[in-house]
């Protein structure tokens, strides 16, 4: 007998939702008579003109979905109950102007989750560091977000510096002296390494194909061929459709006038992306005509975590925030969420 994804999807769908149920009754003290609802990533069910949303799993990214899902119903008030990131919920569910409660279930008790606190980035080390002339060599922009020192073009992250292995084939791979221009001796800092390709599997395949060939003259091949596909005018192209985001915020430093500012800069994000293909926005430090600074948050897509990562921007900085993505996902969800944040945002609509 096959396995069915199908089934077993609709089977852990009931199972969540008497679970939520039952967590709902024995919190409440009094039946629950509504019946759970699917839910992205764990069951819904309204009860008493309030939503109840139970995530599984990490829940850090479950808030806009959860508000999305309890606006569209007309409810007055949102529960959340979280077993793992109910804290980033919690943090983030205080930027709303709405009652939100987030709860953290211990056996079939729910207690109050802890807001976690919004960490400051850590500082790259000064041997990462070391290696951003390496990577302007090659015609790649440094950027140094959380600690993590990689060079992007058009927004497209093309390399990256890490640890330099001890041992194994790529340490041998990676010794290798590179002829620079300007004085520049091209071979990777003693213990660190500027590994070339778009995500880690592309690293480790361009390591094993080209690990002889000089870090600058590997690098600039890559930004070449990049940069070819990275253009408003170019074919559709898997690489011109990756972080589609990041290459808006290159756009408006390279033509600040397109979010209506005099100078914008790269900024590093109130949290750090898990991986490349995640779909996370992007900051940017800006200046407005009149001189006075701001932020810029630049998202693509219809994404509902976007106005509960504003919140970690806002709590962040004091400068106004600006939300910045194309006119298609300008969508109407996305503006109601805005106007529920307490502290209020522009959305633009940038074409690039």
């Amino acid at each position: 007998m096959g396995f069915d994804a199908a089934d077993e999807s609709e089977r852990r769908g009931r199972l969540l939702g008497a679970k939520l149920k039952a967590l709902v009754a024995e919190h409440l003290a009094a039946p629950v008579d509504a019946s759970p609802q699917s839910f992205p990533g764990g069951a819904a069910l309204v009860h008493d003109d309030r939503a109840w949303v139970l995530a599984e799993g990490d829940a850090s990214e479950v808030l806009g979905r959860a508000l999305a899902w309890s606006l569209r119903r007309g409810v007055a008030g949102v529960d959340i109950v979280a077993e793992a990131g109910s804290g980033v919920v919690a943090r983030r569910a205080a930027g709303f102007d709405m009652p939100i409660d987030v709860w953290f279930p211990i056996e079939r008790t729910l207690v109050a989750a802890v807001p976690d606190p919004l960490a400051p980035p850590p500082a790259a080390v000064p041997d990462h560091l070391a290696l951003t002339r390496l990577i302007e060599a090659g015609g790649a922009e440094p950027i140094v977000e959380h600690g993590v020192v990689t060079g992007e073009v058009r927004g497209l992250e093309v390399c990256r510096v890490v640890d330099r292995p001890t041992t194994g084939t790529f340490a041998e791979l990676g010794d290798v002296v590179t002829p620079a221009p300007d004085g520049l001796s091209g071979r990777d800092e003693p213990g660190v390494r500027l590994e070339v390709g778009v995500g880690p599997a592309d690293r480790e395949a361009f390591q094993l194909l080209h690990g002889d060939v000089p870090t600058v003259e590997a690098l600039s091949q890559v930004v070449r061929a990049v940069a070819d596909h990275r253009r408003a005018e170019a074919p559709q192209h898997p690489l011109n459709r990756l972080v589609r985001e990041r290459y808006l915020r290159w756009r408006a430093v390279d033509d600040p006038s397109l979010v209506g500012m005099s100078a914008v800069a790269p900024a590093e994000p109130p949290v750090p992306r898990r991986n490349l293909k995640d779909v996370l926005p992007c900051v940017a430090t800006a200046t407005t005509p009149s001189g006075e600074p701001a932020t810029i948050v630049f998202s693509s897509g219809v994404d509902l975590g976007l106005l509960p990562f504003v919140v970690d921007v806002q709590a962040a900085g004091e400068a106004p925030v600006v939300v910045a993505l194309p006119a298609r996902d300008r969508v109407g969800l996305t503006l109601e969420l805005g106007e529920r944040l307490r502290r209020p945002v522009e959305i633009r609509s940038i074409d690039a």
